[in-house]
């Protein structure tokens, strides 16, 4: 080709620049960051004006309980995020600082009493061990672990009491009829066939449903070859509904509750077993009723067994809602969850 030629032939057109990618200006993440902050203290301020009555009634009757009884239930309650803690944290083989591990559970204790079956304090453990580097499989992976041992736990502790106190526990009015038993097997089988049924119609669902139970059982089995995990987990777990059976003993006994330590735990288990799956905030409501259904068929009378029940939600909800709601804002703040 001649240089004539190459002298005619048109420039190539100069290339348009990338665009960069778009930021976030800091105000607007400055305002996202303060919303975040705020919201908990919020959605709990919401709560709070919705069911002001029940906190009001159970402070009135808190007022005039004995006061040492009440020291006790605080200790209690407070020894349940300790246990809280135990078990997330024999849930995961990576080591977690225990203050903040324990500050989170403190914090995660409000936000459970915005969203129904534990999903708040699901949301803030997720959140906090994924600040702590920790994969989204593997900590998804230790909430589930968490969420099953739990409930065997407390069927464990519950068939131990059963064999251990026999005559105690007098089962002719909370035994359910067969009616009621063949709903919730229904209920049960239903569930499981549309859970089926989806995953062999949504392929979407296939690989994330199959690979979790691999991740899951791998670090299972890693944890049980640890004693000091198996301890933390299976310990905590089974410590759990003692200590929360513990608070609401105490606060009976400081109202006169007729009942003794054992009947109340055995009221706790069997309430807890019997409607504990029902998606209730904090499982408010539900348990409630069936706990004072459970202690008036032991024979303590309704009226007491009522204002324990409230005296209970207040210590172990409404006393650490706000400080609750201000721990996790500084969590956020601190950029911990």
């Amino acid at each position: 080709m001649s240089q004539l030629q190459l002298e005619t032939l048109p420039a190539p057109l100069p290339t348009a620049p990338c665009p960069a990618p778009p930021r976030r200006s800091p105000a607007v993440a400055r305002l996202t960051r303060s919303a975040l902050i705020l919201l908990p203290l919020l959605l709990i301020g919401v709560w709070a004006l919705v069911d002001r009555r029940a906190a009001y009634d159970g402070a009135a009757r808190l007022a005039s309980a004995d006061p040492w009884w009440l020291l006790a239930a605080f200790l209690c309650t407070c020894l349940t995020w300790v246990a809280a803690a135990c078990v997330r944290q024999g849930a995961l083989p990576e080591r977690l600082p225990p203050g903040l591990l324990v500050a989170s559970q403190f914090a995660a204790g409000a936000a459970n009493q915005v969203l129904p079956a534990g999903l708040g304090a699901h949301a803030v453990t997720l959140r906090f061990l994924q600040r702590r580097g920790i994969a989204l499989s593997r900590a998804t992976a230790s909430i589930a672990l968490y969420s099953l041992v739990k409930p065997v736990a407390r069927t464990l502790v519950l068939l131990v009491f059963l064999v251990a106190f026999p005559d105690v526990l007098r089962l002719g009015a909370l035994v359910p009829d067969d009616r009621t038993l063949l709903l919730a097997a229904g209920g049960a089988v239903l569930a499981l066939a549309a859970g089926a049924v989806l995953l062999v119609t949504v392929r979407a669902l296939r690989r994330p449903v199959l690979g979790f139970p691999r991740t899951a059982l791998t670090d299972a089995r890693e944890l049980h070859t640890r004693p000091g995990r198996v301890l933390a987990l299976w310990g905590g777990a089974a410590a759990t509904p003692l200590l929360q059976g513990s608070v609401i003993a105490t606060v009976g006994f400081s109202l006169g509750l007729p009942l003794s330590w054992t009947q109340v735990i055995l009221a706790l288990l069997v309430a807890g077993t019997a409607v504990g799956a029902v998606p209730a905030p904090g499982g408010i409501g539900p348990v409630d009723a069936a706990l004072v259904f459970t202690m008036a068929a032991f024979g303590a009378p309704v009226g007491t067994a009522t204002a324990t029940v409230i005296g209970y939600r207040v210590l172990t909800v409404w006393l650490p809602l706000l400080p609750g709601a201000l721990v996790l804002s500084a969590l956020l703040h601190r950029k911990v969850l």
